[in-house]
């Protein structure tokens, strides 16, 4: 059970990907990124809705499908179905992300998969999970965000609870997918048995709250919105330039001491009102003021300039043209152009976390075709002959 893959920390492993959108395909991008030949399964005809997002372009497809091979299967129908069972006698991941209940209204539930391939790893995505009373609901990261906690916190607290930009919901729930599959992965090193994971988006956002549940099971705070600051740890905000906002976080003893000099107020760091942590955050809003009225006074270039040269962890709040050319961007090669038969400037994240021995990369960007390598796919992985991948195409298996 090896595929052809020859780089990456994952190589020799094999996905197939079924699903669509974020909270699935993300996981099956991590692990793709670090060699595992993943195989994305779309209905013919139809294809992952992500082909048809972004901004200005379809432009999250090339990311989220990046280093995949795509073929199209109807698994509606007994005869796909079958298909995909022969599939799982030769890979060591199934990743899926449809709605509790849907894999075992097909027949493709882990125990019938688990016959077929006991060392199979099955990484289930959902809303809710796949057991519970709300297992069986529709669940969007949207909504996992919600029920999770975070919307609450995010915003600020004059206004309704905020999205924060990203669709962080999925991302968390595919990231802790990728995780438990390499940790099932070691157990299966160690045993030979393959067993389920089962990643509930609600369930990720929970694992990111911090204190929040026992500052209220144990002290009985409840945690609301703050907006941009994180209450009683000072100075710590975004601060205002000549030219945009500055992020700055000096609320450590010995930080604000060096912000305190290079604001040539070093008197301010032995004063009984800043000196200390808890003084600090007892006079947050006048601090905010304080360092407000002095940043204003300087371009964020030499603001940043100045917090490099007395060390105070500082940076420029970025959008996408600041990362293009900011140079530890370039120099670690955090963003790089993939070749694309569409786009000329195809710039995108580059694979992380990085490897010293065994680095991952991309490949190629997510493949434009529907269908792309059901030749390569069914013919070589399955064997199928080319008059059966043309009886398969006119039955509308493929």
């Amino acid at each position: 059970m090896t595929s052809a893959t020859s780089f990456g920390a994952l190589k020799g492993l094999r996905m197939i990907e079924l699903g669509q959108l974020i909270a699935g395909p993300f996981c099956g991008q991590l692990m793709a990124d670090h060699g595992v030949e993943v195989i994305k399964v779309e209905a013919p005809g139809i294809g992952d809705p992500m082909r048809k997002w972004g901004q200005s372009a379809p432009l999250w497809w090339p990311v989220v499908a990046r280093n995949k091979k795509c073929v199209t299967l109807n698994l509606r129908e007994r005869e796909g179905q079958g298909i995909l069972k022969e599939m799982v006698k030769k890979t060591d991941f199934l990743l899926e992300n449809f709605r509790a209940g849907t894999m075992e209204k097909w027949g493709l539930s882990y125990e019938e998969l688990k016959k077929i391939n006991p060392r199979l790893i099955m990484i289930r995505v959902s809303g809710f999970g796949q057991t519970g009373p709300y297992a069986k609901k529709a669940g969007y990261g949207s909504i996992g965000e919600a029920m999770g906690g975070m919307r609450n916190l995010a915003g600020d607290p004059a206004t309704p609870p905020s999205r924060i930009g990203l669709s962080i919901g999925d991302s968390l729930a595919a990231t802790y997918a990728c995780l438990g599959a390499l940790m099932a992965l070691r157990h299966r090193d160690q045993t030979g048995e393959g067993q389920m994971v089962d990643s509930a988006i609600y369930e990720a956002v929970l694992a990111m709250m911090e204190s929040v549940v026992p500052e209220y099971s144990q002290g009985g705070y409840v945690r609301e919105r703050t907006g941009s600051v994180l209450p009683k740890v000072a100075p710590s905000n975004a601060y205002p330039t000549r030219d945009g906002d500055i992020l700055i976080a000096a609320n450590q003893d010995t930080v604000f001491k060096r912000l305190a000099a290079a604001m040539g107020k070093p008197e301010m760091a032995d004063s009984p009102e800043y000196a200390t942590h808890q003084a600090r955050g007892e006079r947050q809003q006048e601090l905010d003021k304080m360092i407000t009225e002095w940043t204003k006074g300087f371009t964020s270039d030499e603001m940043q300039a100045l917090m490099d040269e007395y060390g105070v962890p500082a940076g420029k709040i970025f959008k996408a043209p600041d990362m293009l050319t900011d140079p530890q961007f370039e120099a670690r090669d955090a963003i790089v152009k993939v070749d694309h038969p569409a786009y000329d400037k195809l710039y995108m994240q580059n694979v992380f976390p990085k490897l010293s021995e065994t680095p991952g990369k991309i490949r190629w960007a997510g493949p434009t075709e529907l269908g792309q390598h059901n030749g390569e796919v069914y013919r070589d992985l399955l064997g199928k002959s080319e008059a059966e991948l043309e009886e398969m195409r006119a039955a509308g298996t493929i």
